[in-house]
């Protein structure tokens, strides 16, 4: 018999989510065909860390994306709403290129509905592995397309071909002014921490995540008014985005944290076996104000 979790009643609040959804899609795909080459609110642009390309030796380009005033781009899952910004690369043969990275997420808001996204300048990061049969002296150009969604008072879809030009050289200098941000953006990652431990159980529509401190190393929130800054972001969108959440902070330093899950799970077809969270705290995670943003994968219990 399919889970309970699959096949929940078809609400009117469920009805209005789904058609929710369905409006943004189309559009979103209308403003792609209408705009594909818009860089309305948008400066994109493809960085290198290093001044040179060394043979078979991997290093980091950075997509720089800075936003004019209130305007925002997309998270890895950005949410309810939103396209995430992508690249697709054209590399010479024998070249690799990993994921690209993006750093913690924020709240932005599409019009009304919180969404998971940047609104600051940001530089997500791929690292490149050359060939090592390059010759030094040459010139390569990496080549590759860039897509994204940038939104203010309206969403503004966008494509664009980019390009970097490096030589190959027997060693390579780091390039002060990227790495410094690139730099920046590796401090901010999400990371796993031994110092609290989760838990989550699901009941209906309530998911309830139990955030407890496990070692000296955890740095618990001062006050409920420090707790109810904390942003939880999904990972796969098992909960909603938009929908309120509580955080109760006890005395011990334990999290209470309430989510709504969404109306429509976009994940696959069975509901997912853990909660992929992200919980960010400014304060930090850890002593000394470390940590801003703990990943978490409880298993979900459902009863």
């Amino acid at each position: 018999m399919p889970n309970a979790s699959t096949r929940r009643p078809q609400t009117h609040a469920h009805f209005l989510g789904l058609t929710r959804f369905l409006l943004l899609l189309l559009l979103s795909s209308f403003l792609f065909q209408s705009s594909a080459f818009s860089q309305t609110g948008l400066k994109i642009q493809l960085v290198s860390e290093t001044t040179a390309i060394v043979p078979g030796q991997p290093f980091t380009v950075g997509l720089w994306l800075q936003h004019e005033h209130g305007w925002h781009t997309y998270w890895r899952f950005p949410g309810i709403v939103g396209v995430p910004t992508q690249m697709k690369w054209k590399l010479p043969r024998g070249w690799k290129a990993g994921e690209l990275v993006y750093p913690e997420p924020e709240r932005t808001l599409m019009f009304q509905i919180k969404a998971q996204g940047f609104d600051r300048d940001v530089m997500l990061r791929t690292e490149i592995t050359p060939p090592a049969n390059l010759k030094a002296g040459d010139s390569i150009t990496l080549s590759g397309n860039a897509s994204w969604m940038c939104c203010g008072n309206s969403c503004h879809p966008g494509s664009m071909d980019l390009s970097l030009t490096l030589p190959v050289a027997a060693a390579a200098e780091v390039n002060a002014k990227w790495h410094k941000l690139l730099d920046a953006e590796r401090a901010r990652a999400e990371q796993t921490s031994d110092a609290w431990t989760s838990s989550v159980s699901e009941k209906g529509e309530a998911l309830t995540l139990i955030l407890k401190p496990a070692s000296a190393g955890a740095r618990v929130c001062k006050n409920q008014r420090e707790a109810d800054k904390i942003i939880v972001f999904t990972e796969d969108g098992w909960f909603d985005s938009d929908k309120p959440q509580t955080v109760l902070l006890h005395s011990d330093g334990t999290l209470t944290i309430t989510l709504i899950k969404a109306d429509t799970y976009m994940g696959g077809p069975k509901p997912p076996a853990t909660l992929r969270a992200i919980l960010r705290n400014d304060e930090g995670w850890l002593q000394g104000g470390g940590l801003r943003c703990l990943q978490v994968e409880p298993r979900i219990v459902r009863g």
